[in-house]
């Protein structure tokens, strides 16, 4: 121990002071904790200190001579320099003995983790003292002294989006070219290449998109946001060539309900939401806005549609609900000019709007389920609009059914026209809110004396019907129809022939991507859990090839056995499910496996034992059998929902995260608690490190904790996110990187040992709800809340090297879990009551017999 006389007389000469002068002289903190640390001061046999000024305890040397090890017999000098701010701050400490060490550069700065990085206020000058003392003892090639320098952060390429915003109304187009489709994705525009399944996109909007266009030239993009109540919307031009903005409005409040263009890409025409109802007229070229004007008359509806005419570039026709313009741009005097088509007493909702190449006919879906057709009356010549007549009605009509007498033969679309097609030949393509898809032609019939204001006028050709409202219809080539819904689902159909050229060319979720799973060492496929369904994808071909659907519910949590044989999934309505990865058959149900909900699952390499969280907080460990699935053990610690549970390599321990602040180390083999972790956040993710002697943290405090798994001691804590939570960790197989999304938006590759970002991935739309790394190392997958499916390219650089023995599939004997070794069950087991197919006989010895619940049902796509 040190005694300090300096610092006694100093009290003493600061008690006589206020005799003399009236003055008492005063310590900092720094120099009072200081103070502590240097009398605790505990030194090695090969450590000494020294003091050059005795009275100032803030500036001192440190003098380490090894007695074992390369640098024995040597003799080293750190120079100590404690700050005003300590112990916020690190001491500066500089080595003044030239020395040749990784750690130590030539001008004498060291390298040390708890000096830079990993310092806290709770260590002390001897925890220093130790680390300086290890690092002539055991010597690395690595040197922690590259952390100063400039890390050059990659960046991470999508490789392929799997996603699709089937909301948005007519939000599927096909550039001209014929060779792209365009369409939106969130706050972005993707542009997809058919021939090459390539994806571009443009990024400029600050919230969700809400409608599109493309100009008739194809040179330009236009697209319109929704914004947040009281903010103003973007309208975005964009340049097809460069990819790039030409030029930006925010004219609108709210949303921007639709957008066109003038034939001659001269003007572009925007309509506000409900919240704003008013049309802007913007010069391309001037980049300004020439006009604009309240889009409806009082005694009406909103307007939600806008369409330009083919040979007018200064005329185009805005409808909505019991409302239906046509209007006429004035460049001079820079105003609108406008005439209500005469409808009579029809009162429709218009929907999509389609014009003839010679301007002289308009067709109008509405949401009664039939096509109103109104005749223009333009002036034949296009240049001069002052003489236009009124636009008139011309017919309301219906489907014709054959099979019912007169009167009664007139049929509407359910759910309202969404959407439809007028091809060359004047045949009509009608989408309709039911999934209809109906190609119909006129009878030029006369029905004057028809009852009824729906007249049954159009011949249905061909007729199919798919899944979900139509959104968008498209023609490609002039003879491919695609087709958009609102279950995020595009589909390709043969003008020739409906009957047989249905096809699903891409989908995706509709509602946030809860979690993503791969199957042990094989990446070709991967799993997706959402909203009533599960979906296993395919890495090669991008492309759905099997759906799991449980109406209602949402899944949670899913896990690949290690087998492979089956996906144990945890669902919302407290029900754990497996089922078969190749046909999405139910294996087995565990009904009421949590009262409030189950919310993550996982398994053991045997797939013998299942461990569950669920919303109430509880642990729950399953036998699980061929026929029977038993409740072996409920583990309760926590009081907030459990966000992830994930079991060590070895079958022994399992750690779960909660909300309620705490991650709880269990021993899988006495079910029972080993450690539990404390901090200030609501941890979401906690995995372990694939040796399991360390255990990676995530939560709500935006850092990202390492900790030992043997005393659940805090080792590391990295800041993973500059705005938001983290949502979601995972490491590859060998636990050099590891991956980090959450809400900000931004997909992090960080290196384990480092703890430094490497690479980050910009590119979603909404915040990210899960990230999984797959099992080659050579790819990441990331799900957001809107439902989109990101494939990021990992840099070869960062590419892992997995030994052989990793690789080779492990017999039932070594994936067999010695720890685990649950009760066996009595072999009577009770009969199964008379129930729902949803409910399970509980037999006497506490196990489940369980019946598979009928609620699931899967699709597979080849």
């Amino acid at each position: 121990m040190i005694k300090l006389f300096s610092l006694k007389q100093q009290k003493k000469d600061g008690e006589a002071t206020p005799k003399a002068g009236g003055q008492k002289k005063t310590f900092t903190a720094a120099q009072l904790r200081i103070t502590k640390d240097i009398n605790e001061l505990n030194l090695p046999k090969t450590c000494a200190t020294e003091f050059p000024d005795p009275d100032d305890l803030l500036n001192f040397k440190l003098i380490i001579c090894p007695d074992e090890g390369f640098y024995k017999g040597g003799r080293f000098v750190f120079n100590f320099k404690v700050g005003p701010n300590y112990p916020h701050e690190p001491p500066k400490v500089k080595c003044e003995t030239q020395v040749y060490h990784p750690n130590i550069d030539l001008e004498g700065n060291v390298c040390l983790n708890i000096l830079r990085e990993d310092w806290k206020p709770v260590l002390t000058i001897n925890s220093i003292v130790y680390g300086l003392q290890y690092l002539f003892l055991n010597i690395t090639s690595y040197s922690k002294m590259s952390v100063e320098e400039p890390i050059e952060v990659m960046n991470l390429e999508p490789s392929a989006i799997i996603g699709f915003d089937g909301h948005v109304v007519c939000g599927l187009r096909v550039h001209p070219d014929q060779r792209h489709l365009v369409f939106p994705l969130g706050n972005e525009i993707s542009i997809y290449e058919c021939a090459t399944n390539k994806q571009s996109f443009l990024r400029g909007h600050t919230n969700t998109i809400s409608t599109l266009d493309i100009s008739t030239s194809g040179r330009m993009v236009a697209s319109g946001q929704s914004n947040h109540m009281g903010f103003r919307a973007f309208v975005i031009v964009w340049d097809w060539e460069t990819r790039k903005e030409i030029s930006r409005h925010e004219l609108h409040r709210v949303r921007v309900q639709s957008l066109c263009f003038s034939s001659n890409d001269q003007f572009l025409v925007s309509l506000g939401g409900k919240d704003c109802g008013s049309i802007i007229v913007w010069d391309i070229e001037q980049r300004t806005a020439i006009c604009g004007t309240i889009a409806t008359k009082e005694t009406t509806g909103e307007a939600t549609k806008v369409a330009s005419l083919n040979k007018r570039f200064t005329t185009f026709v805005s409808g909505g609900d019991q409302n239906l313009r046509v209007w006429n741009i004035d460049r001079e005097r820079k105003r609108l000019t406008v005439q209500d088509v005469a409808v009579g007493k029809l009162r429709r909702e218009f929907t999509g709007m389609r014009i003839s190449p010679n301007d002289d006919t308009l067709y109008v879906g509405t949401m009664s389920g039939d096509i109103v057709k109104i005749n223009l009356n333009c002036n034949p010549n296009p240049s001069d609009p002052s003489q236009d007549k009124m636009p008139v009605l011309l017919g309301c009509f219906g489907k014709h059914n054959a099979k019912k007498p007169q009167g009664k033969d007139c049929e509407k679309y359910h759910y309202g026209v969404r959407d439809l097609l007028l091809l060359p030949d004047g045949k009509l393509i009608i989408g309709a809110g039911d999934g209809t898809i109906d190609m119909v032609q006129e009878r030029n019939g006369n029905f004057k004396n028809y009852r009824g204001p729906t007249w049954p006028e159009l011949k249905s050709l061909q007729y199919t019907k798919i899944d979900g409202v139509i959104t968008s219809l498209q023609i490609r080539n002039g003879k491919t129809l695609l087709i958009g819904t609102n279950g995020c689902e595009i589909y390709s159909l043969e003008l020739a022939n409906f009957s047989s050229s249905l096809r699903l060319l891409k989908t995706c979720h509709t509602n946030a991507v809860y979690d993503i799973a791969f199957p042990y060492n094989f990446s070709l496929v991967f799993a997706t859990a959402s909203h009533e369904s599960i979906r296993i994808w395919s890495t090669s071909k991008m492309q759905e090839l099997l759906r799991i659907v449980v109406p209602n519910f949402a899944s949670s949590s899913i896990v690949f056995s290690r087998d492979g044989k089956s996906i144990i999934s945890a669902w919302n309505d407290g029900v754990i499910r497996a089922f078969t990865p190749l046909t999405g058959k139910l294996i087995y149900a565990i009904p009421n496996a949590h009262n409030k909900g189950c919310s993550s699952v996982a398994v053991t390499s045997n797939g013998k034992i299942v461990v569950s969280g669920g919303i109430e907080g509880q642990v729950r460990v399953w036998k699980i059998d061929p026929y029977v699935q038993s409740l072996i053990g409920v583990l309760k610690e926590h009081y907030g929902p459990i966000e992830s549970v994930h079991i060590n390599n070895y079958d022994t321990e399992v750690v779960s995260a909660s909300r309620d602040g705490s991650c709880v180390i269990w021993d899988l083999i006495r079910l029972t608690r080993k450690h539990v972790i404390f901090a200030h956040t609501q941890f979401i993710a906690a995995q372990y490190f694939p040796t399991g002697v360390q255990i990676l943290t995530a939560g709500s405090d935006k850092l990202l904790g390492y900790w030992e798994a043997y005393d659940g001691s805090l080792v590391r804590e990295v800041e993973g996110s500059k705005s938001g939570p983290i949502n979601s960790i995972d490491m590859n197989m060998m636990g050099e990187y590891f991956v980090s999304a959450g809400t900000d938006q931004i997909v992090r590759l960080w290196n384990y040992q480092l703890g430094v970002e490497v690479a980050v991935g910009i590119g979603h739309a909404s915040a990210i709800t899960s990230a999984r790394y797959s099992p080659n190392g050579k790819f990441l997958v990331t799900g957001s809340s809107d439902g989109g499916i990101f494939v990021w390219k990992v840099p070869e650089k960062f590419h892992i090297k997995i030994p052989d023995d990793i690789l080779k599939p492990t017999n039932d004997e070594q994936a067999t879990p010695k720890a685990v070794k649950p009760p066996t069950p009595t072999t009577t087991v009770n009969k199964p009551v008379k129930s729902s197919s949803s409910q399970a006989a509980l037999s006497r010895d506490g196990s489940r017999k369980t019946t598979p619940l009928s609620t699931a049902f899967s699709w597979i796509h080849s």
